[in-house]
């Protein structure tokens, strides 16, 4: 990615996190009508703190985000922090809460990312021909 398109993601993220901070969870545009969370990270480098706008399921009492990264070859970098630093800051709707993040172990994995699938297809073809296997995290309550 160049400089100019991580600065595009950057820019068009902050619009999401915006429109969703003020309708309490709710947002257009392509995410119109899904279940979103903002995940708030450390980074692995840096330690400063990053928050990622990202489409959410629930998974029983916990809620899980697919780290696809647009079906890229490589992990996010929100991704690549959690494996640092698993504790995390999680909104849904109006409420913030503090969470711990792990990779789902299969089956889980498999029955959740289907579970996005069917209400976002484009997930699909983030996974076909991908060579690596797009984590699936669930985010449980600290």
């Amino acid at each position: 990615m160049s400089d100019n398109d991580v600065e595009a993601m950057k820019a068009w993220n902050q619009q999401i996190i915006d429109e969703f901070r003020a309708n309490a969870g709710v947002v257009g545009g392509l995410f119109e009508g899904q279940m979103m969370a903002l995940v708030t990270t450390t980074g692995a480098k840096t330690g400063r703190r990053h928050t990622t706008p990202l489409v959410a399921g629930p998974a029983g009492e916990h809620v899980y985000v697919i780290a696809s990264a647009g079906g890229s070859p490589s992990d996010p970098a929100w991704y690549r922090n959690l494996l640092v630093n698993p504790r995390v800051t999680v909104e849904v709707g109006a409420e913030s809460y503090e969470a711990v993040a792990r990779t789902a172990e299969e089956p889980q994995r498999t029955e959740l990312y289907a579970a996005m699938v069917a209400r976002m297809p484009q997930f699909a073809g983030y996974q076909e021909g991908n060579p690596r296997t797009i984590p699936v995290v669930i985010l449980e309550r600290a």
